[in-house]
């Protein structure tokens, strides 16, 4: 496997829709930076938040999920409690190639301020809106703010296209969009 340049990200972006929308360099200013990156790719936080909360008194059941776990926000920023987490998505829709693994990493600007994120990779022929963890592991409340970086992508290439891909097995969450809870 090899890991693949802002070129080869640019051209699979604008051949095949592999990221849309599809920002080509880094945006920064007063924003936590997002778009084509050397190696990677920063991924924006959409405004769509669920916050997980007590309330309820609700048991978080990977197998049993209940909504009553947490409370939805639409917002241009989510503050999240301390020692807890929200899920979110990403601004941009993927689609993976058949011959790509993608591996999502955390920004050091949130990891810094102990907000960590969380993705299981991107597989082979997966495609949809990206569902974001975002743990705040400080005893402080944290702000998460979308339409700005969240997260960086690295494409890994193999040396031939998987024998069967996310889509071929008809995966689970193949296609998501918005923020998308558990499934069995």
């Amino acid at each position: 496997m090899s890991i693949m340049s802002d070129k080869w990200i640019r051209t699979k972006c604008q051949t095949e829709g592999m990221i849309e929308p599809f920002i080509d360099g880094q945006v920064r200013g007063d924003n936590i930076s997002y778009g084509l990156s050397s190696y990677g790719y920063d991924a924006r936080v959409a405004p769509e938040f669920k916050i997980f909360t007590n309330v309820d008194s609700a048991v978080v059941d990977p197998k049993d999920f209940s909504p009553k776990s947490f409370v939805d926000r639409d917002s241009d920023v989510c503050v999240i409690p301390p020692n807890s987490f929200a899920l979110a998505r990403t601004v941009e829709y993927f689609r993976i190639p058949k011959d790509v693994l993608v591996i999502c990493l955390g920004k050091s600007t949130y990891a810094r301020c102990g907000i960590i994120v969380n993705v299981t990779p991107l597989e082979p022929g997966w495609e949809g809106h990206v569902t974001l963890e975002f743990s705040n592991t400080t005893p402080l409340p944290a702000k998460v703010y979308a339409n700005e970086g969240g997260c960086q992508f690295l494409f890994l290439q193999g040396n031939e296209p998987c024998e069967t891909a996310y889509s071929d097995r008809g995966g689970k969450y193949q296609g998501q969009r918005g923020v998308t809870l558990p499934k069995l």
